[in-house]
């Protein structure tokens, strides 16, 4: 039915906007008086951006890991906008850069689902959401690891997205079973040589990081066999000019990353083509994140979960073709030049293999906040009706249907507080880890096992996102912890043995996420760095319920936190300047117990339960080096198979979070 639903053209509906005389973004208390919000639920930006993005000769508009968050953050002030309020300034950024005579491209580098309700609850999941999101017409994209983690999605992804993009679509080492006839073929093209509306002619890649965590219906070769495949050798030799490689992949832009393969692409191009510039996009750890490779050649990596849009200005490239503005007049244009001297990170990890640079290129980058306000105010300075156009229109009041339809705003309780990964300390009351230890321990029970003292150990990787104060839906479930791991147990464990699990757990390396199906314990590609701690990376980070003052530019302005981010350009990369979020480490795995023993003594058995995640990998090898010898054979479901990790908050929040109902306040003060 709803893949029926999906087939026929999204439903145009009316718009009618609530503010017709708001004209001025910075006027703040008009601004929250008066105009309409993205999603009827959202909450809008207060902080302008800092000033007007530079453009030159060609420009790119960057998205990636959205993760199916299409209808914005509704609790967050900084990324309250919805994908119609983005098709609305995509449309804008495109005549702006026809006024402009300068190219303007539009790049998303992949995982388009696993994290929002809008996406995960459908089956297969991302159905509903690529829909949404196919509603931008990209001019290159590239695929996720979240693409290839399930048969149907890939299938799914191969049968319908690829299609709609067509050329541009790159999937340059990814390849999949084609069911009529057995064989392996490319689910999308490997690359596209193209010229810009102005001239430029560019020759683009697509290239998955080396992941083995797929399922077995598609393959992904490794960079270091792609770049010795003749065709990679002739598309870098095309014989037809080229004036730029883009390079584009779901694949951290920092090659020091144990996963990327953006330094071995680079160094592989320059050697063959060492006169043409390069521009790489990436993904995948989550980060804001900008790398200087050489003297012409840079990275930009544009976040999560749609709070950062990408924006990247480059001038100079010197082409006999080229019939734009080189230095557009009226706006400003980038300035500064790649210098790989600039950070240790760079000296480390790339070495000069230009002699001297070919070109005098110019870069910008900038990392906007998903939001209304920043969008209007880089499109039309303006957040009334003339920021909106009729397909933005149509594609927010869709997102609206959508939710509604799927029942994805279904409120569950009224979360008291934030509670968030990172901003504070684990075991503090506003730590999301504590506040798990015990939702488990009251939530996972085995009605027939009830009175059996347990141990519930669950690794942290299983949380997403912060729990942000206000309603508890659906959707939040997906957003806190979309994955459906299973509760499986070992029955009777002496607790001198099971006791120590947690420690020894700890002690090791980060749990990476993979996939399994719902009757194996083993996943495939375990080994493989997929979903990494985001937080090892970069001090850009997000959400918690605090603000600061801070003097900038003789102005006193109370700063909402959010990313502060520094990158290999400086610190002046964020659009909107925000005050910065305390860090806090987390463990690999927190415990829960439950049924023991009222007096405060321990018992000499216990129910050792743990997710399917889990299992086998680290929990068995963990039990046999303090002498317990199990095996897989011993594991047992704890839980039914359908009560999963993207279950066990919905029912806390039922029995604990109904104060406040039916008016739940959100929380002042949450980046």
């Amino acid at each position: 039915m709803l893949l029926q639903f999906l087939l026929i053209p999204l439903l145009s509906s009316a718009y009618v906007s609530a503010c017709s005389s708001c004209s001025d973004p910075t006027n703040e208390v008009l601004h929250k008086r008066l105009v309409r919000r993205m999603q009827p639920d959202a909450l809008n930006a207060t902080t302008k951006p800092r000033g007007p993005l530079e453009w030159g000769q060609i420009n790119f508009l960057h998205t990636t890991d959205t993760h199916g968050w299409l209808q914005g953050h509704l609790k967050e002030r900084n990324y309250g906008a919805d994908w119609g309020d983005f098709v609305s300034f995509v449309k804008h950024m495109r005549r702006k850069a026809e006024r402009l005579k300068v190219d303007l491209l539009l790049v998303d580098t992949g995982d388009l689902h696993d994290g929002a309700g809008l996406s995960d609850v459908t089956e297969p999941n991302g159905v509903v959401s690529n829909a949404i999101f196919s509603n931008i017409d990209y001019d290159l994209l590239a695929i996720g690891n979240h693409e290839l983690y399930e048969t149907a999605v890939a299938y799914e992804n191969f049968s319908n997205f690829s299609k709609i993009y067509g050329e541009r679509y790159l999937t340059s080492n990814v390849q999949i079973i084609n069911k009529a006839t057995g064989e392996f073929e490319d689910m999308g093209h490997k690359f596209r040589y193209f010229t810009t509306k102005h001239g430029l002619r560019i020759m683009a890649f697509g290239v998955l990081f080396d992941f083995t965590g797929h399922s077995n219906v598609s393959k992904v070769t490794k960079a270091e066999d792609m770049v010795k495949e003749v065709w990679f050798q002739d598309a870098v030799n095309y014989p037809e000019p080229i004036d730029l490689f883009v390079v584009i992949g779901h694949n951290p832009v920092t090659t020091n990353v144990p996963s990327s393969t953006f330094g071995l692409l680079h160094s592989t191009i320059r050697k063959m083509r060492p006169d043409v510039p390069i521009q790489a996009f990436g993904g995948h750890t989550h980060i804001r994140d900008f790398v200087v490779y050489d003297e012409m050649a840079t990275g930009l990596e544009s976040g999560q979960y749609c709070e950062t849009l990408g924006w990247l200005a480059l001038t100079g490239i010197m082409s006999n073709t080229f019939r734009g503005s080189m230095n557009p007049h009226g706006v400003p244009n980038p300035i500064k030049k790649a210098e790989v001297k600039g950070t240790e990170r760079a000296r480390s990890s790339r070495r000069r293999l230009l002699p001297r640079p070919r070109m005098d290129l110019r870069y910008a980058r900038r990392y906007l906040d998903w939001n209304r306000l920043t969008f209007a105010y880089h499109a039309t300075k303006s957040q009334d009706r003339t920021f909106d156009t009729p397909k933005g229109q149509t594609v927010t009041n869709d997102i609206t249907k959508f939710r509604s339809d799927l029942n994805i705003s279904k409120v569950y309780g009224c979360v008291p507080r934030t509670y968030c990964e990172s901003c504070r300390p684990f075991g503090d009351e506003g730590n999301i880890f504590t506040l798990l230890e015990t939702a488990l321990a009251e939530t996972v029970v085995n009605p027939s096992r009830a009175d059996i003292p347990r141990l519930i150990i669950v690794n942290t990787g299983s949380i997403r996102f912060d729990l942000v104060q206000g309603p508890f839906t659906l959707d939040d479930s997906f957003t806190v912890s979309p994955f459906k791991d299973t509760f499986r147990f070992i029955p009777d464990v002496p607790y001198s043995q099971a006791s120590q699990v947690l420690d020894i757990l700890n002690a090791g390396p980060y749990q990476k996420r993979s996939m399994e199906t719902d009757e194996a314990l083993r996943p495939r590609g375990w080994d493989v760095c997929t979903d990494p701690l985001y937080t090892s990376f970069t001090e850009a980070k997000r959400h918690v319920s605090y603000s600061g003052d801070m003097t900038r530019r003789h102005e006193l302005r109370v700063l909402i936190p959010g990313y502060t981010t520094v990158d290999d350009f400086g610190t002046d990369g964020d659009d909107t300047p925000h005050s910065k979020i305390p860090q806090y480490e987390h463990p690999n795995d927190v415990q829960a117990n439950g049924s023991f023993p009222t007096d405060g003594s321990m018992p000499d058995k216990v129910d050792f339960v743990f997710l399917n995640f889990i299992a086998v990998n680290y929990v068995l090898p963990a039990l046999a080096s303090v002498g317990a010898k199990y095996t897989e054979k011993d594991i047992q479901y704890y839980m039914p198979k359908d009560f999963t990790t993207n279950s066990y908050l919905q029912v806390y929040a039922a029995k604990n979070w109904q104060e406040g109902l039916p008016n739940c306040p959100v929380g002042e003060g949450v980046g």
